[in-house]
């Protein structure tokens, strides 16, 4: 027979100890499917900056999973997955990225949105995205393409005094000078 060693403390059976790891291992489920889950916290945009010259491998691997091969991609990330702002954090100095309001997203994805089907209707795409679906459920490429900003941009240095980094609002600004 096999000896098994357990922890059991003076009050308890071992029944009620297996017992209470389930418990622990059930709520752990249950809750990082609710903190992780998609459409929990509001829509970023990302927009890379610098270009692909003198970059480290591991910033170029996160950019790369980010979908942001090219100088001036875009993508839209959901705020409420942890990883993903890692991921920003890391990259910080390379994207700007902010919180997109629904004007520039419907200008966004008429101006540069490239269906794989055929016609896209922007008002539609905007309300699935709203609604936490994803670009390539909607029938759009997961990534856009956007011109350099009008007027120019100081792109080696943070933000406010430059474009690098969080923008918060005024990532719509910017925006709207690449469209």
């Amino acid at each position: 027979m096999e000896e098994r060693n357990e922890k059991v403390s003076p009050n308890s059976t071992p029944e009620s100890n297996d017992a209470n790891i389930d418990n622990t291992k059930q709520d752990k489920g249950s809750r990082s499917k609710v903190e992780g889950g998609r459409g929990s916290g509001k829509l970023l945009v990302v927009i890379r900056i610098a270009g692909m010259v003198k970059v480290k491998g591991d910033i170029a691997d996160t950019l790369d999973r980010l979908r942001l091969r090219r100088k001036y991609a875009c993508v839209l990330v959901d705020s409420g997955d942890g990883a993903i702002m890692g991921m920003l954090e890391k990259v910080k100095f390379y994207v700007a990225y902010g919180s997109i309001d629904k004007e520039t997203l419907v200008e966004l994805v008429k101006a540069r949105g490239q269906g794989v089907g055929g016609e896209v209707d922007a008002e539609k795409v905007v309300g699935g995205l709203m609604n936490g679906k994803g670009l390539k459920e909607l029938g759009l490429k997961p990534f856009f393409r956007l011109h350099p900003p009008r007027k120019g941009i100081k792109s080696k240095l943070q933000y406010p005094k430059g474009v690098l980094g969080d923008n918060k609002d005024d990532i719509n600004k910017l925006l709207r000078r690449m469209l």
